[in-house]
């Protein structure tokens, strides 16, 4: 199947040429649909805390977490061209006439380009827009004045304005603040120094960026760092990845051979947000945060935020003291009755964990060995917020090909909805995935985990796509938090509908909780 110069490209990526056949028979086969048992839900999958214990939480994370390195990760290698998609279709079709014109004025939805316009000026970068305008002889209150609508998208999107269109979204203007505007990357400095600074006051973030965008990155924090390291009292270590050219997959034609390129090279295509666990795997940390780069919020509403990063950081610290505590006991003094009835009580009703049928036919001595299988991985708390009708992952519980039943995040691509049963159960969910969750990376005696083991290969995604006008199959890699993190413990909380403020589109920056 393989060239020599295919060969030669699979070594410059380093790539093995069995995980492209193994991709490929991915293709053949398809991806199974996940298989719901239940929607995760308050009481049955889902915690949730009153005041108290959510004071306890947070005061159990200001004090165990002094001991730890803890580090943010925060994917931002996306573009933002799907933020300003309405703009590219505007801009298409404008031609400022009257027709035009009318159709314009006729939605005035949220996501219209008619409100883009009209609150120009609410959005944080309209400064900086009027005077990339000025540069070209106009301004934004004569060109809102003159109707010159295409000047306005063409300064949003372009190179000579503000480029928006070939910048990720942690390099565009969010807030508006008295001391000038800022971007989502330095919403997520200010966010970091609040909750996860270390006991000698530094700050740990990592960025995974794009390779073309590294530099902007580096400048941008750069510039700003001294400033929120003064203001905040904190000293800052950013560090940086990129999503590995060996994590790429193969792209395939319709009849599942590999995709060539004009020049008969190999096209291979970014393996979607689950290529970045290779970056966490690498990642420092005792335990690690993780947040979109999109999902930020101002210095206004950040409190409730802080408390909920604190409260699932205190949950998670708290779940890994009681299953240490447990493996310890199990090397020091073996499978005791009294003790594993202990931990079948605390792993159903803490950590929603299933215990099949086949284990009550084990020994007591079988029975330690599979505790110590099944909690000695990595751990993640989850924060959850109440369904408001957003599209994307959810909490289920699931299970999977061998039979097991756990809590997953599941995406919709994976669930068949074609099956009135399988629908039903999506139809009784009550929460939704905002991605905000904490890690714990190292095993009870401090070794780091090898995370690629506890990943579920089945649930990847497969999609149809073009290139120069012609069709192919791209193959998504089981996403981060989603297959990629299959075998980890896993607990759901509820938490705010504040705390899930995602920038999906540029209008989205209008909402309340972005001015």
């Amino acid at each position: 199947m393989f060239t020599e110069n295919d060969l030669k490209q699979l070594r410059e990526k380093g790539i093995e040429p069995e995980t492209v056949l193994s991709q490929i028979e991915h293709f053949k086969k398809g991806f199974p649909f996940a298989e719901l048992m239940a929607p995760a839900t308050i009481g049955n999958g889902i915690m949730k805390y009153n005041d108290d214990e959510i004071a306890e939480l947070e005061d159990y994370f200001e004090a165990e977490s002094q001991q730890l390195e803890i580090m943010k990760f925060v994917p931002a290698s996306g573009a933002a061209t799907r933020m300003f998609k309405h703009l590219f279709e505007f801009k298409e079709k404008f031609d400022g006439s009257d027709a035009a014109l009318q159709a314009l004025e006729k939605d005035k939805s949220f996501n219209s380009v008619y409100i883009f316009l009209t609150r120009i000026h609410d959005f944080a970068f309209a400064h900086l827009l009027d005077e990339k305008l000025k540069s070209k002889g106009s301004s934004l209150a004569a060109a809102l004045q003159k109707k010159d609508y295409n000047l306005i998208v063409s300064g949003v999107l372009e190179p000579w304005g503000l480029d928006y269109a070939n910048l990720p979204k942690g390099l565009i203007l969010f807030h508006k603040y008295p001391e000038g505007p800022r971007t989502s990357v330095e919403e997520h400095l200010v966010e970091g120094a609040l909750h996860a600074r270390n006991s000698n006051g530094e700050v740990h973030i990592h960025f995974t960026v794009s390779p073309e965008h590294k530099n902007k990155f580096e400048e941008l924090i750069t510039d700003k760092k001294p400033y929120f390291e003064k203001k905040l009292g904190v000293k800052y270590r950013i560090d940086y990845s990129i999503q590995k050219p060996s994590t790429d997959t193969i792209a395939v034609d319709l009849n599942n051979e590999p995709f060539r390129n004009a020049d008969g090279s190999l096209l291979f295509r970014p393996g979607g947000h689950g290529a970045l666990l290779q970056n966490l795997n690498e990642a420092g940390g005792d335990i690690i945060f993780i947040k979109n780069i999109d999902n930020i919020i101002g210095d206004r509403l950040r409190a409730e935020t802080i408390k909920y990063k604190k409260v699932i950081g205190g949950l998670l610290l708290k779940i890994r003291h009681q299953i240490n505590e447990f493996l310890f006991a199990l090397d020091a003094g073996g499978a005791q009755a009294e003790r594993i009835a202990n931990m079948e009580i605390y792993a159903q009703n803490q950590l929603f964990i299933n215990i099949p049928d086949t284990y009550y036919n084990l020994s007591l001595n079988e029975k330690g060995q599979w505790w110590k299988q099944r909690l000695n991985r990595p751990i993640r708390v989850c924060g959850m917020v109440k369904n408001e009708g957003e599209p994307g992952g959810g909490p289920f519980i699931v299970k999977n090909s061998n039979g097991e039943i756990s809590l997953q995040i599941v995406e919709s691509s994976q669930i068949n909805i074609k099956d009135p049963a399988q629908k039903s159960l999506v139809d009784q969910a009550t929460h939704f995935n905002p991605v905000d969750l904490v890690c714990s990376m190292k095993d009870y005696r401090g070794r780091r985990f090898n995370l690629a083991d506890f990943v579920d290969p089945q649930t990847g995604f497969i999609s149809l796509k073009s290139k120069d006008g012609r069709e192919l199959k791209a193959l998504e890699l089981p996403g981060l938090w989603n297959g990629a993190m299959a075998h980890w413990l896993t607990v759901f909380v509820e938490t705010p509908l504040i705390t899930f403020n995602p920038v999906k589109t540029v209008n989205d920056l209008l909402r309340p909780e972005h001015q």
